[in-house]
């Protein structure tokens, strides 16, 4: 039962960050690049964009939890 919750949590945090994504090139295709290639410019695309990438946020760290949850 723990690999089925780490499967589906490892889904859930693939969904939200390709989401991330997408909300990062819609933005602008820097911002997406950045977020692509560099980590620290996510983090700063998330506090700065917190309206459009909130929801992916909130779903990669439910998932995040949920892997947390399954590993244990």
């Amino acid at each position: 039962m723990s690999d089925f919750i780490a499967i589906i949590a490892v889904l859930i945090i693939l969904v939200g960050g390709i989401l991330f994504l997408i909300e990062s090139f819609k933005e602008s295709i820097i911002w997406g690049l950045a977020c692509l290639f560099i980590s620290p410019v996510a983090l700063a695309f998330t506090v700065l964009h917190w309206d459009v990438a909130k929801k992916p946020f909130l779903m990669q760290l439910i998932g995040l939890g949920l892997l947390l949850m399954g590993t244990s």
